[in-house]
């Protein structure tokens, strides 16, 4: 009998250590999904910031990869207003009729347009744009020197976002909520450890009244015999 509850305590104690592990399985790939999406977020929005103040002439890059954040509707239903657009160095050469380019205007101006025409200006090219939602060609022809890329990837809605990351708060955010993720699962298995550890130890202790109640009453029959 003694042997019998032995293996069953041992049977629940490996089920309950299962449902522990899968548990802490569980919250382990969840924390790790949101570094992966948080920390990298945070590496561009640094790099993007600390590039902006130590070049301000130039429009910052990560990797070769410039993201603007559109605030009009003018390139609507493709591009719509709040999206996050990344664009990518293009030769000027090779930039055509339909592509959708990014390009200056003034010193912090950024427009997103698509190419309508081809010119010449003098001996650089000039393109002719217009905002697919726009009635009428932009009021100014982009030379190369002002292309600073070709659209490579549209985000939808991600801009807002971007927008507040760039912000003392947004950065707080990006590099306190996988910090505060880790430390809310550390203290939750913490004391998931400790209700496991006590109940183990309450299963144990029960375990050993009965073994110490079944010996007294196998010593009380003995000494009736």
């Amino acid at each position: 009998m003694t042997t019998a509850l032995s293996t069953e305590s041992k049977a629940v104690m490996t089920d309950s250590h299962r449902e522990r592990r899968g548990r802490h399985k569980i919250g382990a790939i969840i924390g790790i999904i949101l570094c992966i999406v948080l920390i990298p977020l945070l590496v561009v929005n640094v790099t993007l910031i600390v590039k902006s103040f130590v070049y301000p002439d130039k429009i910052p890059d990560f990797m070769g990869y410039k993201p603007f954040i559109v605030l009009s509707g003018s390139m609507e239903p493709a591009i719509m207003t709040g999206d996050l657009v990344i664009t990518a160095k293009a030769d000027t050469k090779d930039l055509k009729a339909g592509d959708v380019i990014a390009y200056r205007y003034g010193k912090e101006t950024v427009i997103t347009h698509r190419i309508r025409e081809v010119s010449l200006d003098g001996d650089r090219r000039a393109f002719i744009t217009k905002g697919d939602a726009n009635n009428v060609e932009d009021n100014v022809m982009p030379t190369e020197d002002l292309v600073e890329g070709k659209l490579r990837w549209i985000v939808p809605g991600v801009g807002n976002v971007a927008m507040f990351l760039q912000t003392p708060y947004g950065l707080l955010a990006a590099a306190g909520v996988p910090l505060l993720i880790y430390l809310l699962y550390d203290l939750l298995r913490r004391r998931q450890l400790e209700k496991t550890e006590k109940a183990k130890s309450l299963q144990l202790q029960e375990e050993l009244d009965r073994m110490k109640q079944q010996l007294a009453e196998g010593n009380a029959q003995e000494c009736f015999c």
